[in-house]
């Protein structure tokens, strides 16, 4: 009785990650600008700007995912080399 619970639980647990991880991955599309960059980027001859402020989003996007992983990977390190000497 006591390991079918537990099985439960886990399997609940598993169904719970997935779900975060779905509703996490989902997008919500969003056609919001604030008024300043539609003003700015409006129009046909603004292609190189709307392209420029496009790359500079990617880019303040990529610098906080990137400056996590190496922290993770330098922490998963320290743990492997005390695991190592122990």
């Amino acid at each position: 009785m006591h390991t079918k619970n537990k099985i439960k639980n886990s399997n609940s647990n598993f169904q719970s990650f997935i779900l975060g991880i779905c509703v996490f991955l989902i997008g919500i599309s969003a056609n919001a600008q604030c008024a300043m960059c539609r003003a700015a980027l409006s129009g046909d001859s603004n292609i190189k700007k709307a392209e420029a402020v496009n790359d500079g989003i990617v880019y303040l996007m990529v610098i906080p995912y990137l400056l996590v992983l190496i922290i993770g990977y330098l922490i998963y390190r320290m743990y492997s080399k005390k695991k190592k000497a122990a």
